[in-house]
């Protein structure tokens, strides 16, 4: 599938881009945006192989290591004033690179022949997991701990692929693409509308 090689090519760009912008409003130097940048773009992807026991993909295979860091100096050199961008850009673009990452975490995990769950875990993993190690290290609550309807569509776009591959028998192809537009869609539709998860509180 040429087009989600190149969607995972944009995702992680993105991710790195996202990365970078939040270094750059802790005032980071060089190494730190770098680091912050990069662990975004593959951290999620690299927590899954580990936990499957597989060959982490960007060891096998450098291109989204190397698109991570190339990214990271870009946005440091091109992206002076980020404010200037218009506000709906990087959000739509990171909704596409997770709805990417989590249909390529889906799919890692479904060709290790585990049961439905796990790979939706691992779909979940691939695509929040950077975004949770990126705000751990800034010392800021993990997005898919806030309100947002992050996680969700993940967990949603996740299973609409793994069942429609792993019990309604569709191609990998097909349910990958199902999944995706999944995922993008409720994540779209929560940026468009402005959706919040309620929240858990109790009384002091």
């Amino acid at each position: 599938m040429h087009l989600l090689y190149w969607l995972d090519i944009l995702g992680t760009a993105v991710f790195a881009i996202s990365g970078v912008l939040l270094a750059g409003r802790l005032k980071m130097d060089p190494f730190g945006v770098l680091v912050l940048g990069t662990v975004t773009a593959i951290g999620g992807g690299t927590i899954r192989d580990l936990l499957l026991d597989v060959p982490v993909f960007w060891i096998v295979d450098s291109t989204d290591l190397i698109i991570a860091i190339v990214t990271c100096f870009a946005t440091i050199v091109l992206v002076r004033r980020p404010n200037t961008l218009p506000k709906w850009i990087l959000p739509v673009l990171d909704a596409i690179g997770l709805a990417v990452f989590v249909g390529i975490g889906v799919n890692k995990a479904l060709t290790q022949e585990v049961n439905a769950l796990v790979a939706v875990c691992m779909g979940v993993l691939t695509g929040v997991g950077g975004g949770m190690i990126r705000d751990t290290l800034a010392r800021e609550i993990p997005m898919i701990l806030r309100k947002e309807v992050y996680a969700t569509a993940c967990i949603i776009g996740g299973a609409i692929h793994a069942l429609s591959y792993l019990y309604f028998e569709l191609s990998m192809p097909m349910a990958t693409l199902l999944g995706i537009l999944a995922t993008l869609s409720i994540r779209l539709t929560a940026i468009r509308w402005r959706l919040q998860l309620p929240t858990f509180a109790l009384e002091n």
